[in-house]
């Protein structure tokens, strides 16, 4: 297969610990090669859908303080049906040039691109409104952008969770303590004065044992979790906040989880899906760029990049060489 990666610079990425480079090094083992492009090398010609890639090749796995980890080949340019596969790894921001680039991903397909996540599953799926959808398998939720509605809320249960929709790696999140005497300063500043929509929950005590990112690839769970645990006096389990990640197999509540959302995201196109569980709820349904490949690897020996590499080829239609 030739696999085309949509990502964020490739000198951004960790490689020692990030999941997009897990992935190219599982598919490299199985004998595939890799593209790699930005988001705003998607364009469109006459209706067709390309694509200005560069090829490369994969180095030794790089540590956190080593130089490059990959080398390229000339720049090419192909309509995206030529690629084996399409993996749109673009970290958010969700913005108009993300939805552009969905659009893009969409027309692409029809003409016969295969891209995972699907276009259209993306755009339909913002991260922590999907979760409106199973209401059954979350806690108390509002979305608003009415300070005064957040406010009730949070009169009502006490002790909530506010967040801007648009966020990822814990940014923007507070914790409302009963008694917090900034409950307006907080409300107005993430709503700018009313103009912007965030989420709010109720706080979910079970956090301090950790957010658990399960993975489902092609709808099937993962055996293992990576357990998020907040830094003491922290609310935020958030790697990038500071939250130390520890691996742990899926408990029958997980699992139950797991089976529930995963044909139905599958059958929608989202091919890897990471979903966010604090105790027994659902609090975000990760579709752009989920994570955790790496740290679940390392701690389980499950190898989670060789396992999507196989659910990729047979996704296909083709083999292990």
């Amino acid at each position: 297969m030739h696999v085309l990666f949509i990502v964020d610079p490739l000198p951004s990425l960790k490689a020692y610990k990030d999941t997009s480079v897990a992935m190219m090094r599982a598919l490299v083992a199985r004998g595939h090669t890799l593209s790699v492009a930005l988001m705003g090398d998607l364009y469109v010609r006459d209706g067709q859908v390309r694509c200005a890639h560069t090829p490369i090749a994969l180095l030794e796995q790089a540590g956190p303080d080593e130089g490059a980890w990959w080398s390229e080949s000339a720049p090419q340019d192909d309509a995206l049906p030529t690629f084996s596969a399409v993996l749109m790894r673009k970290d958010p921001p969700f913005d108009m040039e993300y939805v552009y680039a969905t659009h893009l991903l969409e027309r692409a397909e029809k003409a016969g691109a295969r891209v995972f996540n699907r276009g259209e599953a993306i755009r339909n799926h913002p991260e922590k409104l999907a979760i409106a959808e199973f209401p059954e398998l979350t806690v108390p939720t509002l979305v608003t952008s009415s300070p005064a509605r957040l406010k009730a809320f949070y009169q009502e249960l006490g002790d909530v969770i506010v967040k801007p929709l648009d966020g990822m790696g814990g940014t923007g999140i507070f914790r409302l303590k009963p008694g917090e005497v900034n409950t307006g300063s907080i409300l107005e500043m993430l709503t700018d004065d009313g103009r912007q929509s965030v989420m709010a929950q109720r706080y979910i005590p079970e956090i301090v044992d950790g957010d658990k990112r399960i993975l489902l690839i092609d709808g099937e769970p993962v055996p293992y979790c990576l357990a998020r645990i907040p830094q003491a006096g922290e609310t935020r389990g958030n790697l990038a906040a500071g939250g130390r990640g520890e691996a742990r197999p899926l408990t029958e509540s997980d699992w139950a989880i797991a089976r529930k959302l995963g044909p139905v995201l599958a059958q929608r196109g989202l091919f890897l899906v990471g979903l966010d569980v604090i105790g027994q709820y659902v609090t975000e349904i990760n579709v752009t760029s989920p994570t955790t490949f790496v740290e679940i690897t390392e701690q389980t020996g499950f190898d989670v990049g060789d396992c999507f590499a196989a659910a990729l080829e047979k996704a296909v239609g083709q083999s292990k060489p």
